[in-house]
């Protein structure tokens, strides 16, 4: 064959030219379906669901699903809270695979969603992926969630310039906000202020018509007043609208008094004596065992003959005095509404406690370094009524499955063991009753009782205390819990959120005889607002 064949040659380059154009079309052709949807959609980040037909994402960078860190402030329904768009529509998380984290960011930022919730084991777990993924992924997520620029730092020197008082300097102005005596001026600047109406939409065309602008400030307090008794976040939300509303609603005394004495939020419905018995039954003119009638089994009958005396109470159920009066610890009723302890009724209060304890190894051995360590995570709840009764609850159930059926009407025996229903996380939910001590607790001793305690001094209760008699495990059993009513959180904030022990304590009614449980691992209870409780009647 002649190798200087022209044919022969062409046809070598153009067989050349077709099998380098299969091996580059081949390389850059993608190996299965999956690289087109990777090229076609974009990555998606592990806290992104897919939203319903109707539902509109938000563009404030919080998450669309509205839930976020749990402090149970302001629980919602179970079913509500897992629902996407403000409307509750959306798709259902539990109908969705959840997806793991990737990024070291992700897995620490999901460590602190389950520390909070407080799950310590699922959250250690996170912690310990997320270092491993980024040594420094703390210091990434401080830049994140709490970047420098947000952070306000007070200079050394209140006056660097060294400039006289007089002069109008930014480093003369207080970081700490306006002093109580600049907030009472301003205020006292609005009184002579109207109600203001909306500027015309046009030039030449009239203003449009406010009716509430016309109105006496007469009718104005009557408004606030009936706003105030139906709902009083949404009264102190109205001296936002306007400075003559801001006015009224901050010195008008007697809105505020006429919280203080009604029974909505105000101390006519506390109670600074046993308003029933343990059981909720109330209370009788004669004398009544301390402890409730509670029905027992043939072989666990309860001997009543050896209860003595000294477990009976008399019929002493007596309201607060009326009116409330003014003192200088509280000079007005606003401040004593903000101020004077008082039990809330349209949530609950929790209590996480969270401690560990080493667990026995598999194998024998006496080296320590593997024997594991064991994260014991329960909660106890406390649910308190206007009619003086309360619920106690010890369980490791987290608050989202038990606090809208904590209520009376799950408070029966037929919560079966192997029972699977939502409210059977009430099966060992306990009845009892509370009250309050202070300053407005009547004196209730008998005439023998003062007459035997004539001349001695008579040691006052503190005012805030709440005493609070529970059901025991076994009906011979009574348990008698003693906190004191505290404030957590920002100064001004809420008040009366906290409930801190003071003493726990068992009593057996067969042998008289009181055992104290000790207090080691528990925590205070913070109150939660539960919106289905409503104003708790």
């Amino acid at each position: 064959m002649d190798a200087n064949n022209p044919d022969l040659e062409s046809f070598r380059k153009q067989w050349q030219e077709e099998v380098t154009a299969r091996l580059k079309a081949k390389e850059q052709t993608p190996k299965d379906g999956k690289e087109y949807a990777a090229l076609e959609q974009p990555e998606r980040s592990t806290a992104t669901v897919a939203l319903a037909p109707g539902a509109v994402p938000k563009d404030d960078g919080e998450p669309i699903d509205g839930i976020g860190t749990q402090a149970y402030h302001d629980l919602e329904d179970k079913e509500d809270a897992r629902r996407l768009g403000s409307g509750g529509t959306g798709a259902h998380l539990s109908s969705q695979p959840a997806e793991e984290p990737k990024s070291a960011l992700e897995h620490y930022e999901k460590a602190v969603e389950r520390e909070d919730q407080g799950n310590l084991g699922d959250s250690l777990r996170l912690y310990r992926q997320a270092f491993r993924l980024d040594a420094s992924v703390d210091r990434i997520y401080k830049n994140k969630h709490f970047p420098p620029s947000n952070t306000m730092i007070k200079p050394a020197d209140p006056n660097p310039s060294n400039a006289p008082v007089t002069v109008p300097n930014t480093a003369h102005h207080s970081l700490d906000g306006p002093s109580a005596g600049s907030v009472l001026e301003l205020i006292a600047s609005f009184s002579t202020l109207s109600i203001l109406t909306a500027l015309p939409p046009t030039e030449g065309s009239p203003p449009p018509s406010c009716p509430i602008a016309t109105l006496p400030s007469e009718i104005l307090i009557e408004i606030l007043l009936r706003t105030a008794i139906a709902d009083i976040a949404s009264f102190a939300r109205l001296s936002l609208v306007c400075k003559r509303l801001a006015y009224l609603a901050a010195t008008e005394d007697r809105i505020w008094e006429r919280i203080c004495h009604g029974h909505e939020y105000g101390f006519a419905a506390m109670h600074y004596t046993w308003a029933t018995t343990i059981t909720g039954d109330p209370l009788s003119p004669k004398t009544i065992l301390q402890s409730p009638s509670i029905p027992l089994s043939s072989s666990d009958s309860l001997d009543t003959s050896a209860l003595t005396p000294s477990h009976t109470i008399p019929f002493r159920t007596l309201p607060p005095p009326s009116p409330l009066p003014l003192t200088p610890t509280y000079p007005s009723y606003k401040t004593m509404l903000r101020t004077r302890p008082r039990i809330r009724f349209n949530g609950c209060y929790i209590s996480t406690v969270n401690y560990h304890r080493p667990g026995a190894s598999s194998t024998p051995s006496n080296v320590t370094y593997t024997s594991p360590v064991l994260i014991v995570t329960y909660y106890r709840y406390l649910r308190f009524f206007r009619d003086g009764t309360c619920i106690s609850l010890l369980t490791t159930a987290e608050p989202v499955d038990v606090v809208h059926h904590l209520t009376k009407e799950n408070l029966h025996a037929q919560h079966n063991r192997e029972s699977t229903l939502p409210s059977a996380v009430m099966r060992h939910a306990l009845r009892g009753r509370w009250r309050l001590s202070g300053s407005l607790s009547p004196d209730t001793r008998t005439a023998q009782e003062k007459e035997a305690a004539a001349g001695e001094e008579v040691e006052a209760e503190a005012e805030g205390d709440v005493h609070v008699e529970t059901e025991g495990v076994d009906p011979k059993y009574m348990y008698k819990m003693h906190m004191s009513l505290r404030s957590a959180g920002r100064a001004g904030g809420t008040r009366n959120n906290k409930l801190v022990w003071k003493g726990f304590w068992s009593y057996n009614r067969l042998t008289d005889d009181w055992a104290a449980f000790t207090l080691r691992n528990d925590r205070a209870f913070f109150w939660s607002r539960v919106r289905s409780y409503g104003m708790g009647w």
